[in-house]
């Protein structure tokens, strides 16, 4: 095969014309790094190298891209990558690059995703462990990310009760809004007996409050 045409297209990017009338867009880098121009012959072999390295690069900074707005495991950047591209091989090769260079880093993102659950969005530490693992986060890392909040699920609960359930704990006598609450904050990571002790301290509380009035 021989390039038949070769001329900028797109900013940095430049149409290759074939004598086969197929047409390639590529980057002003994979044409100086393969030497490309105008007459140049190429074997089918070595076609094959020019798309990779120009798909590879595509991904490579798609990542990058991706990666300047918000933080991803892994598993999420590579199903990104795989989304659009649709060779695994490539995106392997991809992913290899992005943790070799420190910006793809699993326990770094563990770390940030656990602060978050925990401390801003108040989440129980089981439901932070299973929000980790849907990441793409293996259980050794996020068990790890999440060992320094096992201290906050009293402080989380109360503020839980305080500000989110208040209303429904006007009655202590009314069972129903009790376990309404207590649902809740199972379904927020919480085990039942650290529930029950939490709802428990919040009526003491308000007695004990009552009592000094």
């Amino acid at each position: 095969m021989e390039i038949t045409s070769l001329k900028q297209y797109k900013g940095a990017v430049y149409e290759v014309e074939l004598d086969d009338s197929r047409k390639l867009y590529l980057h002003a880098d994979i044409i100086a790094d393969f030497g490309l121009r105008t007459g140049t012959q190429l074997e089918r072999a070595e076609l094959r190298k020019i798309v990779y390295a120009s798909n590879y690069r595509r991904a490579f900074q798609r990542a990058l891209y991706l990666l300047d707005y918000r933080d991803y495991s892994y598993k999420e950047m590579f199903g990104k990558l795989v989304q659009t591209y649709k060779n695994e091989e490539l995106c392997f090769a991809v992913m290899k690059k992005l943790t070799e260079i420190g910006v793809i880093n699993d326990v770094r993102y563990a770390e940030k995703l656990a602060r978050k659950l925990v401390e801003v969005k108040r989440f129980g530490l089981i439901r932070a462990k299973r929000e980790l693992l849907a990441k793409g986060i293996d259980r050794f890392t996020a068990e790890d990310a999440l060992e320094e909040y096992r201290h906050c699920t009293a402080e989380n609960l109360a503020y839980l009760l305080e500000t989110k359930y208040s209303r429904l704990l006007a009655d202590e006598t009314d069972i129903k809004s009790i376990e309404k609450v207590k649902s809740a904050l199972v379904r927020y990571g919480y085990g039942f007996s650290e529930v029950g002790c939490a709802v428990r301290e919040y009526f003491e509380n308000a007695y004990d409050s009552q009592e000094d009035i």
